[in-house]
């Protein structure tokens, strides 16, 4: 028996609380524009993975205002920032923190590593040692850390957004396919177009300061509370079978392709879901569209995958054969 056809409700039915989310969207990237010049679509999805509640990798080379978003978007929803630049030395102490003697108290006090934090900018993940990283997939996971016996628990909002270049490899630790999974979405950050070069030289040339986000009037949008009330609202996002079931095709495809070696487990199809009803909300909908899916499938899917040995020969990368995959499951109507 065919499904039912796809309807969505219309737009009219928007609840108060997805219209506060897409007022987010609109205030978040209105104050980001001043300091980040194009680039919107990787900031859209980051502020995708930050309503859905999941951590995000972004990758590219040397230069393209990975860390300058991260900042930015920071400054923009008011949370509490910190910045680790990892290193081959990074230990899971220096992360975490330590106990520490106070001379005044003559006892051992915690000391509170950078990681007690809302946003975290982890800078070049992958020149971590495996123990570091592991310590950072704890907290990733659980939102907690295990410091001196205790279970200490992270802020609600904590958001790991990771940075890593596609290019190098001296010095690096590859993140195991364990801690790839954890990342909602990968975003792939590119280089600008010649328009948009031209006004970041324009800009630099009057002045800007990629270190001071306050003389360039990066301000506040929205508050922390705003965004966790944004989360919530994901629980009024419809999602009709047919789109479901469309979710749940997409990740089992990439199982059965004969160019991938392994494909997406269940986890991404929920991180799928999660990532499709943010963007739903963002864009000022109270319901998922299979366009929010497909929109999604790159990010949320592309670094779960290994590809087959004859189709890295073919010079194919997970982008390409991810096109393939979609391509081949019936759309819903």
């Amino acid at each position: 028996m065919n499904a039912p056809p796809f309807s969505p409700p219309p737009f009219p039915d928007t609840g108060n609380a997805v219209r506060s989310a897409n007022a987010i969207r609109e205030g978040v990237l209105t104050e980001v524009r001043k300091a980040v010049v194009g680039q919107d679509e990787p900031l859209e999805l980051m502020l995708c993975g930050l309503v859905a509640g999941g951590h995000i990798l972004l990758e590219g080379v040397p230069g393209v205002a990975k860390t300058l978003m991260a900042k930015a978007l920071s400054r923009s929803v008011g949370a509490d920032f910190k910045r680790i630049q990892f290193t081959p030395d990074l230990m899971p102490a220096d992360i975490l923190g330590t106990s520490v003697f106070d001379l005044k108290s003559q006892a051992f006090v915690l000391a509170r590593g950078p990681i007690f934090t809302d946003l975290l900018l982890a800078d070049e993940i992958n020149r971590a040692p495996a123990k570091t990283q592991s310590a950072l997939l704890e907290a990733m996971q659980e939102r907690a850390v295990s410091l001196e016996g205790k279970n200490l628990q992270l802020s609600p909002m904590f958001t790991v957004f990771a940075t890593q270049n596609p290019v190098e490899s001296e010095g690096t630790y590859p993140l195991p396919e364990a801690q790839l999974d954890r990342f909602l979405l990968k975003i792939d950050v590119g280089y600008p177009a010649p328009e948009e070069e031209d006004a970041i030289l324009e800009s630099v040339h009057r002045g800007f300061d990629a270190g001071d986000l306050a003389r360039a009037g990066v301000n506040a949008a929205v508050t922390k509370d705003d965004l966790l009330q944004a989360r919530e609202a994901l629980s009024t996002v419809n999602v009709e079978p047919p789109v479901l079931g469309y979710i749940r095709k997409v990740v089992a495809a990439t199982r059965s392709s004969p160019n991938i070696r392994l494909g997406a487990g269940p986890r991404a199809g929920v991180h799928l879901l999660l990532a499709s009803k943010a963007l739903a909300v963002l864009r000022g909908r109270d319901f998922v569209t299979p366009d929010d899916v497909r929109f999604l499938v790159g990010p949320v899917l592309r670094h779960r995958l290994l590809l087959s040995p004859d189709a890295e020969l073919d010079g194919a990368t997970p982008a390409d054969v991810l096109r393939e995959v979609v391509q081949g499951v019936e759309v819903p109507r």
